[in-house]
Protein backbone atom coordinates (compact mmCIF):
# COMPACT_ATOMS: atom_id res chain seq x y z
CA UNK A 1 0.00 0.00 0.00
CA UNK A 2 1.39 3.41 -0.99
CA UNK A 3 1.94 6.00 1.74
CA UNK A 4 1.95 9.74 1.07
CA UNK A 5 4.13 12.22 2.93
CA UNK A 6 2.72 15.74 2.78
CA UNK A 7 5.44 18.36 3.20
CA UNK A 8 8.83 18.28 1.51
CA UNK A 9 10.93 19.92 4.20
CA UNK A 10 13.85 18.09 5.75
CA UNK A 11 11.84 15.79 8.01
CA UNK A 12 9.14 14.97 5.47
CA UNK A 13 11.76 14.23 2.83
CA UNK A 14 13.72 12.06 5.24
CA UNK A 15 10.65 10.01 6.14
CA UNK A 16 9.84 9.52 2.47
CA UNK A 17 13.40 8.35 1.77
CA UNK A 18 13.27 5.87 4.66
CA UNK A 19 9.88 4.46 3.68
CA UNK A 20 10.78 4.47 -0.01
CA UNK A 21 13.75 2.23 0.70
CA UNK A 22 11.36 -0.68 1.33
CA UNK A 23 7.95 0.19 -0.21
CA UNK A 24 6.27 2.71 -2.54
CA UNK A 25 5.85 6.23 -1.15
CA UNK A 26 4.74 9.58 -2.55
CA UNK A 27 6.25 12.86 -1.36
CA UNK A 28 4.15 15.96 -1.96
CA UNK A 29 5.39 19.52 -1.71
CA UNK A 30 5.25 22.93 -3.31
CA UNK A 31 8.02 24.08 -5.65
CA UNK A 32 9.56 20.61 -5.82
CA UNK A 33 10.38 20.59 -9.55
CA UNK A 34 14.13 20.61 -8.90
CA UNK A 35 13.83 17.80 -6.37
CA UNK A 36 11.83 15.71 -8.80
CA UNK A 37 14.41 16.28 -11.53
CA UNK A 38 17.53 15.80 -9.41
CA UNK A 39 16.04 13.02 -7.24
CA UNK A 40 17.52 14.69 -4.17
CA UNK A 41 16.61 17.49 -1.74
CA UNK A 42 19.84 19.36 -2.33
CA UNK A 43 18.83 22.27 -0.09
CA UNK A 44 17.77 20.37 3.01
CA UNK A 45 19.39 16.93 2.69
CA UNK A 46 22.31 17.04 0.24
CA UNK A 47 23.92 13.71 -0.44
CA UNK A 48 20.75 11.68 0.24
CA UNK A 49 19.43 10.42 -3.12
CA UNK A 50 15.81 9.36 -3.45
CA UNK A 51 15.13 5.62 -3.70
CA UNK A 52 13.49 4.22 -6.82
CA UNK A 53 10.15 3.58 -5.09
CA UNK A 54 9.81 7.24 -4.02
CA UNK A 55 7.63 9.47 -6.20
CA UNK A 56 7.84 13.27 -5.91
CA UNK A 57 4.81 15.33 -6.96
CA UNK A 58 3.30 18.79 -6.55
CA UNK A 59 -0.30 17.71 -7.21
CA UNK A 60 -1.95 17.58 -3.79
CA UNK A 61 -5.13 15.92 -5.04
CA UNK A 62 -3.09 12.96 -6.31
CA UNK A 63 -1.14 12.69 -3.05
CA UNK A 64 -4.39 12.58 -1.09
CA UNK A 65 -5.54 9.43 -2.89
CA UNK A 66 -3.67 7.15 -0.46
CA UNK A 67 -5.22 5.91 2.79
CA UNK A 68 -2.26 6.77 5.04
CA UNK A 69 -1.00 10.35 5.02
CA UNK A 70 2.01 11.56 6.99
CA UNK A 71 1.58 15.30 7.50
CA UNK A 72 4.99 16.96 7.84
CA UNK A 73 4.06 20.64 7.80
CA UNK A 74 5.16 23.16 10.47
CA UNK A 75 3.12 22.92 13.66
CA UNK A 76 1.69 26.43 13.46
CA UNK A 77 0.41 25.72 9.93
CA UNK A 78 -1.11 22.33 10.69
CA UNK A 79 -4.63 23.52 11.51
CA UNK A 80 -4.94 25.58 8.35
CA UNK A 81 -3.67 22.73 6.18
CA UNK A 82 -6.05 20.15 7.67
CA UNK A 83 -8.98 22.58 7.65
CA UNK A 84 -8.48 23.46 3.99
CA UNK A 85 -8.35 19.79 2.96
CA UNK A 86 -10.79 18.28 5.47
CA UNK A 87 -13.26 17.04 2.85
CA UNK A 88 -10.57 14.96 1.11
CA UNK A 89 -9.12 13.69 4.40
CA UNK A 90 -12.31 12.00 5.64
CA UNK A 91 -11.87 8.29 6.31
CA UNK A 92 -8.08 8.44 6.04
CA UNK A 93 -5.37 7.90 8.64
CA UNK A 94 -3.52 11.16 9.32
CA UNK A 95 -0.16 10.89 11.07
CA UNK A 96 1.13 14.21 12.40
CA UNK A 97 4.90 14.46 11.95
CA UNK A 98 5.40 17.81 13.66
CA UNK A 99 6.24 18.63 17.26
CA UNK A 100 4.80 21.53 19.18
CA UNK A 101 1.80 23.25 20.70
CA UNK A 102 -0.42 25.64 18.78
CA UNK A 103 0.24 29.15 20.02
CA UNK A 104 -3.32 30.44 19.67
CA UNK A 105 -5.10 27.51 21.35
CA UNK A 106 -2.61 25.41 23.34
CA UNK A 107 -3.66 22.36 21.30
CA UNK A 108 -1.35 19.58 20.17
CA UNK A 109 -1.18 17.99 16.69
CA UNK A 110 -3.58 15.11 17.38
CA UNK A 111 -6.18 17.40 18.93
CA UNK A 112 -5.98 19.73 15.93
CA UNK A 113 -6.52 16.87 13.48
CA UNK A 114 -9.47 15.57 15.51
CA UNK A 115 -11.05 19.02 15.55
CA UNK A 116 -10.52 19.90 11.90
CA UNK A 117 -10.98 16.44 10.31
CA UNK A 118 -13.28 14.55 12.72
CA UNK A 119 -13.99 11.83 10.14
CA UNK A 120 -10.30 10.94 9.84
CA UNK A 121 -8.18 8.77 12.18
CA UNK A 122 -5.49 10.80 13.96
CA UNK A 123 -2.02 9.62 15.03
CA UNK A 124 1.37 11.14 15.73
CA UNK A 125 4.95 10.10 14.94
CA UNK A 126 7.50 11.60 17.31
CA UNK A 127 10.72 10.88 19.17
CA UNK A 128 14.49 11.47 19.10
CA UNK A 129 15.48 11.97 15.49
CA UNK A 130 17.30 14.26 13.12
CA UNK A 131 16.20 14.30 9.51
CA UNK A 132 19.74 13.77 8.23
CA UNK A 133 20.13 10.59 10.29
CA UNK A 134 16.86 9.14 9.01
CA UNK A 135 17.66 10.04 5.40
CA UNK A 136 21.08 8.40 5.61
CA UNK A 137 19.62 5.18 6.97
CA UNK A 138 21.18 5.54 10.42
CA UNK A 139 19.43 3.59 13.20
CA UNK A 140 16.55 5.61 14.66
CA UNK A 141 13.71 4.68 17.03
CA UNK A 142 10.48 6.68 17.26
CA UNK A 143 7.13 6.57 19.03
CA UNK A 144 3.95 6.06 17.03
CA UNK A 145 0.84 7.03 19.00
CA UNK A 146 -2.77 6.35 18.00
CA UNK A 147 -5.75 6.11 20.35
CA UNK A 148 -6.93 2.91 18.68
CA UNK A 149 -4.63 -0.03 19.35
CA UNK A 150 -5.38 -1.79 16.07
CA UNK A 151 -4.64 1.39 14.10
CA UNK A 152 -1.38 1.87 15.98
CA UNK A 153 -0.34 -1.70 15.24
CA UNK A 154 -1.20 -1.40 11.55
CA UNK A 155 0.74 1.83 11.21
CA UNK A 156 3.69 0.38 13.10
CA UNK A 157 3.92 -2.48 10.62
CA UNK A 158 3.35 -0.19 7.64
CA UNK A 159 5.96 2.46 8.49
CA UNK A 160 8.77 0.51 10.15
CA UNK A 161 11.90 -0.01 8.03
CA UNK A 162 15.16 -1.87 8.74
CA UNK A 163 16.72 1.33 10.11
CA UNK A 164 13.60 3.10 11.42
CA UNK A 165 12.12 1.22 14.37
CA UNK A 166 8.73 2.32 15.71
CA UNK A 167 7.31 1.66 19.17
CA UNK A 168 3.56 2.10 19.56
CA UNK A 169 1.37 3.57 22.27
CA UNK A 170 -2.25 4.62 22.62
CA UNK A 171 -1.29 7.65 24.76
CA UNK A 172 -1.46 10.34 22.10
CA UNK A 173 -1.51 13.17 24.65
CA UNK A 174 1.69 12.01 26.32
CA UNK A 175 3.43 11.49 22.99
CA UNK A 176 2.55 14.92 21.63
CA UNK A 177 3.43 16.70 24.89
CA UNK A 178 6.79 14.96 25.14
CA UNK A 179 7.73 15.97 21.62
CA UNK A 180 6.60 19.53 22.19
CA UNK A 181 7.86 20.36 25.67
CA UNK A 182 11.36 18.96 25.23
CA UNK A 183 11.92 21.75 22.69
CA UNK A 184 11.35 24.35 25.41
CA UNK A 185 13.87 22.68 27.69
CA UNK A 186 16.32 22.50 24.77
CA UNK A 187 16.12 26.28 24.35
CA UNK A 188 16.87 26.68 28.07
CA UNK A 189 19.82 24.29 27.88
CA UNK A 190 21.21 26.03 24.84
CA UNK A 191 20.93 29.39 26.58
CA UNK A 192 22.83 28.04 29.58
CA UNK A 193 25.60 26.67 27.39
CA UNK A 194 25.72 29.81 25.23
CA UNK A 195 26.09 31.93 28.36
CA UNK A 196 28.97 29.74 29.56
CA UNK A 197 27.14 28.38 32.61
CA UNK A 198 28.51 24.88 32.14
CA UNK A 199 27.49 21.25 31.81
CA UNK A 200 26.22 20.99 35.38
CA UNK A 201 23.72 23.76 34.73
CA UNK A 202 22.54 21.96 31.60
CA UNK A 203 22.07 18.71 33.53
CA UNK A 204 20.02 20.54 36.15
CA UNK A 205 17.83 22.19 33.51
CA UNK A 206 17.24 18.88 31.73
CA UNK A 207 16.24 17.17 34.96
CA UNK A 208 13.98 19.90 36.31
CA UNK A 209 12.61 20.50 32.82
CA UNK A 210 11.66 16.84 32.62
CA UNK A 211 9.75 17.25 35.89
CA UNK A 212 7.81 20.14 34.30
CA UNK A 213 7.01 17.95 31.31
CA UNK A 214 5.60 15.25 33.58
CA UNK A 215 3.49 17.74 35.54
CA UNK A 216 1.88 19.11 32.39
CA UNK A 217 1.34 15.61 31.02
CA UNK A 218 -0.46 14.57 34.21
CA UNK A 219 -2.60 17.72 34.11
CA UNK A 220 -3.69 16.99 30.55
CA UNK A 221 -4.57 13.39 31.31
CA UNK A 222 -1.55 11.62 29.86
CA UNK A 223 0.26 8.67 31.41
CA UNK A 224 3.41 10.16 33.00
CA UNK A 225 5.22 6.92 32.10
CA UNK A 226 4.92 7.85 28.42
CA UNK A 227 7.26 10.74 29.11
CA UNK A 228 9.92 8.26 30.21
CA UNK A 229 10.02 6.77 26.72
CA UNK A 230 11.30 7.86 23.34
CA UNK A 231 8.78 10.66 22.87
CA UNK A 232 9.79 12.31 26.15
CA UNK A 233 13.09 11.43 27.80
CA UNK A 234 14.63 10.10 24.59
CA UNK A 235 13.86 13.22 22.60
CA UNK A 236 14.90 15.42 25.53
CA UNK A 237 18.34 13.79 25.70
CA UNK A 238 18.97 14.32 21.98
CA UNK A 239 17.59 17.83 21.64
CA UNK A 240 19.29 19.28 24.71
CA UNK A 241 22.77 18.07 23.81
CA UNK A 242 23.22 18.52 20.07
CA UNK A 243 23.69 21.52 17.83
CA UNK A 244 21.74 19.56 15.25
CA UNK A 245 18.66 20.80 17.13
CA UNK A 246 17.28 24.13 15.95
CA UNK A 247 15.79 24.74 19.41
CA UNK A 248 19.14 24.17 21.09
CA UNK A 249 20.87 26.44 18.56
CA UNK A 250 18.34 29.19 19.26
CA UNK A 251 19.17 28.88 22.94
CA UNK A 252 22.89 29.05 22.22
CA UNK A 253 22.33 32.30 20.32
CA UNK A 254 20.22 33.76 23.13
CA UNK A 255 22.81 32.84 25.75
CA UNK A 256 25.71 34.23 23.73
CA UNK A 257 23.81 37.38 22.71
CA UNK A 258 24.22 36.54 19.04
CA UNK A 259 21.68 36.92 16.20
CA UNK A 260 19.68 33.91 15.04
CA UNK A 261 18.33 33.27 11.54
CA UNK A 262 14.70 34.36 11.81
CA UNK A 263 13.74 32.27 8.77
CA UNK A 264 14.50 29.06 10.70
CA UNK A 265 11.41 27.34 12.11
CA UNK A 266 11.87 26.80 15.85
CA UNK A 267 8.76 25.15 17.23
CA UNK A 268 9.88 25.47 20.85
CA UNK A 269 9.44 29.23 20.79
CA UNK A 270 5.69 29.09 20.17
CA UNK A 271 5.35 26.10 22.49
CA UNK A 272 7.06 27.97 25.34
CA UNK A 273 4.69 30.90 25.02
CA UNK A 274 1.60 28.69 24.74
CA UNK A 275 2.52 26.36 27.61
CA UNK A 276 3.62 29.17 29.92
CA UNK A 277 0.12 30.63 29.59
CA UNK A 278 -1.57 27.25 30.08
CA UNK A 279 0.53 26.58 33.18
CA UNK A 280 -0.21 30.00 34.64
CA UNK A 281 -3.94 29.61 34.07
CA UNK A 282 -3.95 26.11 35.59
CA UNK A 283 -1.67 26.93 38.52
CA UNK A 284 1.00 24.44 37.42
CA UNK A 285 4.61 25.14 38.37
CA UNK A 286 6.67 25.39 35.18
CA UNK A 287 9.35 27.97 36.02
CA UNK A 288 11.75 26.93 33.25
CA UNK A 289 9.04 27.21 30.63
CA UNK A 290 8.00 30.60 32.01
CA UNK A 291 11.61 31.79 31.98
CA UNK A 292 12.13 30.71 28.37
CA UNK A 293 8.95 32.51 27.30
CA UNK A 294 10.07 35.65 29.12
CA UNK A 295 13.49 35.60 27.43
CA UNK A 296 11.92 35.08 24.01
CA UNK A 297 9.60 38.04 24.60
CA UNK A 298 12.48 40.23 25.85
CA UNK A 299 10.96 40.50 29.32
CA UNK A 300 14.09 38.92 30.83
CA UNK A 301 17.65 38.49 29.69
CA UNK A 302 19.39 35.13 30.14
CA UNK A 303 21.38 36.07 33.30
CA UNK A 304 18.21 37.42 34.95
CA UNK A 305 16.27 34.30 33.97
CA UNK A 306 18.92 32.05 35.49
CA UNK A 307 18.94 34.11 38.69
CA UNK A 308 15.17 33.82 38.92
CA UNK A 309 15.44 30.03 38.74
CA UNK A 310 18.28 29.79 41.25
CA UNK A 311 16.54 31.98 43.82
CA UNK A 312 13.27 30.07 43.88
CA UNK A 313 12.22 28.75 47.33
CA UNK A 314 14.06 25.62 48.41
CA UNK A 315 11.99 22.43 48.23
CA UNK A 316 12.12 18.65 48.22
CA UNK A 317 12.93 16.99 44.90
Amino acid sequence: MIVSVLGAGAFGTALAIAIGSVRPVTLWGRDIHDMAQQRENTRRLPGCPFPAQMQVIDDLSSALQTDTLLIAVPMQKLRGFVHDNARNLAGKTLVACCKGIELSTGAGPVQIIEEEAPKARAAILTGPSFAADIARGLPTALTLAAADESSAQRLQEQLTTPALRLYRTTDTIGAELGGALKNVVAIACGAAMGAGLGESARAALMTRGFAEMQRMAAYRGADPETLSGLSGFGDLALTCTSEGSRNYRLGLSLGAGEPFDSSTTVEGASTARAMAQVAEDAGIEMPITAAVAAVLDNRLDVPSAMRSLLTRPLKEE
